[in-house]
């Protein structure tokens, strides 16, 4: 049977890869999968808040340092920050992510994830890859914790933490 605690996905109990190692200090929903929904919430507000913190820090410490610009606005920036940016990088993270779990631990995949997509956003803009990597770790974890119910499953709770990270950002930039 399968109980409210797994919301449907039967076998799989509150634990996985991150229960020891140095990732273990991550709230326990975005380590486990005992629950898609409070996997998202968690994972949003542990990805958002300290991006914000990140992100002043590196106004603050570094005031000429390039930001991001975007060459679009209104609905397109909207859909492109909330939904065509998040489906594409989660599905570009899904795969290098099952590529590096053939040689690395998932701790290590998790790190190694997380510093490819701040270099890769530094290209455009170096505040952005400095903000960028602790997302990205969280994104990354969540992966890795919901992989065994799945790829679509997995992809999908790390598209909806995405989503849900750049829809205020996507907001904010709409009313500059």
């Amino acid at each position: 049977m399968i109980g409210p605690a797994t919301d449907g996905v039967a076998g799989f109990a509150p634990s996985g890869p991150f229960e020891t190692g140095p990732l273990r200090f991550l709230p326990q929903p975005i380590r486990e999968t005992s629950s898609w929904w409070r996997s998202i919430l968690f994972g949003w507000a542990a990805a958002f808040f300290p991006s914000l913190l990140l992100s002043a820090l590196t106004a603050a410490l570094l005031p000429n340092v390039a930001r991001p610009s975007f060459n679009a606005g209104g609905p397109l920036l909207l859909f492109l920050l909330a939904v065509f940016s998040p489906l594409v990088e989660t599905l570009i993270m899904a795969g290098i992510l099952e590529l590096l779990r053939r040689f690395l631990s998932p701790t290590a995949a998790v790190i190694v994830s997380a510093i490819g997509w701040a270099i890769a956003h530094s290209s455009a803009a170096l505040a952005w890859g400095l903000v960028i990597w602790w997302p990205f770790l969280i994104f990354s974890t969540l992966y890795l914790a919901w992989r065994p119910c799945g790829k679509a499953r997995a992809v999908g709770i790390v598209f909806a933490t995405h989503a849900c990270q750049n829809v205020p950002v996507a907001l904010a930039l709409l009313q500059q």
